[in-house]
Formats: C-alpha cells, structure tokens, sequence
C-alpha cells in the first residue's frame, strides 16, 4: 500500500466511544430507515410499471405501508415447525440478518480528512477502515448465506431444503466472479481500503475505466441478493416459497429485512467501488468546488444508493424468471471466464503503465493478442462445418394406457385417433348446426 493510503487510514481508532457509538446507531438507523422507503417505493414503482396506483391507505400516498406491514408480521402467530430442528429453525434468520448490517461499517459516506465536527470532535464520515475492508464485506456476505442454508435444512421439509441447496449454489458461483471483479479494483486503484479506492476514482469513476468489472459486479450483486430474475432460492412456481416456506411472522421479517439490508448494502459498495462514491457527479463537481466538502459528500452517496436501489426495482418489474441451469451457466460459463480474462489485460495494462509504456504501446501490447484470439475464434465458427442432422427413427406406436395407466406421449410420439360415434341428432338439425339452411338461402 502506499503512502497516500496510510495517512487515510491514520484519520480512523481516534474517536472517543461515545462518537463511535453515534456512527454505529446511524449506520443502524440508515438501513432500517432506507429499507423502510426502498419496500414503498418498490410497490410504487412497480405499480406504476403495471399501471395500478400501488399503496394509498396507510399514511400520506401510502407513505406508511411499511411499517404497517412490519405491524402486520409482528401480530402473526408465530408457529414452529414440529419436525424442525427447533434451535437451528430460530437462529437461522437471526444469522441471516446480522451480518447483512456489518458490512455497512466500512462504506464512506465523505472524506476521511476530518472535515465535518460532530458535537465538537472532528472525524471522518465513516465508521471504521482498515487495510483489507472489502475482504471484511466478502466475509459478511458469504456469512449471510449461512442463514439462508441452515433455514432450508432446519425446517424438515423438502422445498425449503431445496432453496438452501440453491442459495449455497448461487453463494459459490456468484461469490467468485464478485470477487474477480473486486480484485480489478485492488489492481487499479493498489489498496483495499474503501476511503483510498474512493480517493482513487478522481477524475474519472471505475465504471468507466473497468466497464466489464462493473457490470460482472452488476450481475453477481443481484444474484447474490437473491432477486428477480435470480430468486430462485424461493421460487414460489417451484418451491413453494424456498427456504422461508415454514417460517412466520418475526422470523419470516427478519428474512425479509436481511433481504432489503443486503440490497442497500450491495448499492453502497457498487457506488462506493464504481461510481465514486461519495463525490459529486461530473456535472456538479465541474462548478462547484465545495460539493466534495463539509457534510455535502454524503446526499451524493445517498442519491447513488437510491439510483441503484431502482435498477434492482426495476429488474423485478421487467424480466422473467431464470432458469436454474440458465442462471448456472450464466454463472460458471460467462461471468467467470469473463471476469478472469478480464483480469489478466487490467494486470497486463498496469503492469506495462508501471514500466513507463505510453498508452500506445499498451493497447499494442495488450489490444493485439486479444484481437488475435478473438479473430481465431471468429475463423473457427465461420469455417466449422455444420454437422449433419442424425436421421430420427420412425416413431414407435404410442400406447396411452401402457402397464394399465394413462401415460403422456414422449417426444416424437403422437396419439392415436379418439374413435367417435356417429350423431344421434336429426338430419336436419345438423344441417342447422352446420350452416346448410344459410348457405341455401344465400
């Protein structure tokens, strides 16, 4: 790490206990309150998408809707699955929901310099940093899934054990291109701390200088989230309701709040590592000096974090349901062969930028061998010749009432003809029915 990055991480463990104790209480407060906004404005917004008006009784323009959903789960019956692993079964969402609120601790909401005076004390807007803080938001997140599987497996029942299988899964697959793209980040910018990478993204934000890494991040972050279109830990067409289909009332919320933490906690780390985090959009940063000062850094965040918020919105309101094996290979076939070549040019780049190449010389360096590969492969299509389509065998007569049941054809099999009796109806009633006495007349 270098100098620069030292001296960010010298402004955090100086606050005295009772300032940390404030910065905790407001991370808290911050995920409850945006969770509490993100689930109205999601029915808003999808309701607006279907042209339904969404939530209007509770509150001012339904403004209250969450809470009197949060109202409604409290008063539930509680029930307990008799053939539950009772201790598992209650402290599976409690492990769900607890490190979806850790990793909020590292995210800067501004500058580590000590700009802003918190009842006298001056501090930086963040909670804590430290050298491998995005190693710590990994964990948390590979911790959250813990919740998820030991809820599948605790509650005795077939499909709730099929959406944990799922989840670890979708864990294991998504895990790693998230990590891929994360370790681009570490290259360009040479830390981890998430108040350096911030510091790094001046002038131009990592989502322009590392496109493929954003957008495999993009993918892995909702996958990892577990929403549409990969909700398919709790596929209610396939699996009832996934790995909460036993649960009620305060354990089925804490599900759902670890959820919609999770999403919060995803959009801040994607604004955090792409999208500059705390500082000002290009537009406003260009005339105006102070929008990166004082207590301004944090609305900018903020916004950011509702921006991404909708994009998950709106994925839910716009694309089907994957597949299971569709969002595996998308998983292991793409994200992840894409991340790691992606990650060999950004080491190549910064590698021959460290040496003293110009920028010429890098895209000659780097640019013409993935050319190459890509053309070879392009070649390779073109001239493969297309393999002849095998011969089908002549279709076996199908029998529908096979060892004494009726059974469906298979592919390539037809029914036979349903053999009809002749119409017991008389002659000129029929001609009716058929339009006999209307075509004479006409």
């Amino acid at each position: 790490m270098n100098l620069a990055a030292y001296e960010t991480l010298g402004f955090f463990g100086r606050d005295p206990w009772w300032l940390v104790l404030l910065k905790a209480v407001f991370c808290f407060a911050f995920l409850v309150g945006t969770v509490l906004v993100a689930i109205v404005w999601e029915r808003k917004v999808v309701a607006w998408m279907q042209l339904r008006i969404g939530p209007n009784r509770h509150g001012p323009w339904g403004l209250l809707q969450s809470l009197a959903d949060g109202v409604k789960l409290a008063l539930k019956e509680d029930l307990v699955v008799k053939g539950a692993d009772k201790a598992v079964y209650i402290l599976a969402p409690i492990v769900c929901a607890i490190p979806a609120f850790m990793a909020i601790a590292v995210i800067p909401f501004g500058p580590a310099d000590n700009e802003v005076s918190i009842f006298g004390t001056r501090t930086p807007l963040q909670l804590t940093d430290f050298p491998v803080a995005l190693l710590y938001i990994l964990a948390t997140a590979a911790v959250g899934i813990y919740g998820i599987v030991l809820a599948g497996w605790s509650s005795g029942s077939t499909y709730p054990l099929l959406g944990g299988l799922r989840s670890s899964a979708q864990m294991i697959s998504y895990e790693i291109a998230m990590g891929l793209s994360f370790a681009a980040v570490f290259i360009y910018s040479g830390s981890m701390s998430t108040s350096e990478i911030v510091a790094s993204q001046q002038p131009t934000w990592f989502a322009v200088l590392l496109p493929v890494s954003f957008i495999v991040y993009v993918v892995a972050m909702v996958g990892e989230t577990n929403r549409a279109p990969f909700d398919l830990p709790e596929a209610e067409g396939e699996l009832v309701g996934g790995f909460n289909t036993e649960y009620s009332s305060l354990k089925f919320a804490m599900f759902m709040l670890a959820e919609y933490v999770n999403m919060v906690t995803v959009s801040a780390v994607v604004s955090t590592l792409f999208l500059g985090g705390w500082r000002a959009p290009w537009p406003i940063s260009a005339f105006w000096e102070g929008a990166n000062h004082g207590w301004w850094p944090m609305l900018w965040i903020i916004l950011k974090i509702q921006v991404v918020l909708f994009f998950f919105i709106w994925l839910r309101g716009t694309l089907p349901r994957l597949r299971y094996d569709q969002f595996m290979k998308l998983g292991w076939k793409v994200l992840i062969p894409v991340s790691l070549v992606w990650l060999v040019m950004v080491a190549a780049v910064r590698a021959l930028r460290n040496e003293g190449y110009d920028f010429g010389e890098v895209v000659l360096y780097v640019g013409a061998p993935v050319g190459a590969i890509l053309l070879l492969a392009l070649l390779r299509d073109f001239l493969r010749r297309k393999p002849e389509e095998p011969t089908e065998p002549p279709a076996a007569e199908f029998d529908p009432m096979a060892g004494g049941y009726p059974v469906p054809p298979l592919p390539g099999q037809e029914l036979p003809p349903v053999p009809r009796r002749r119409s017991r109806a008389p002659k000129q009633l029929q001609d009716a029915l058929n339009g006999a006495d209307h075509s004479e007349g006409s």
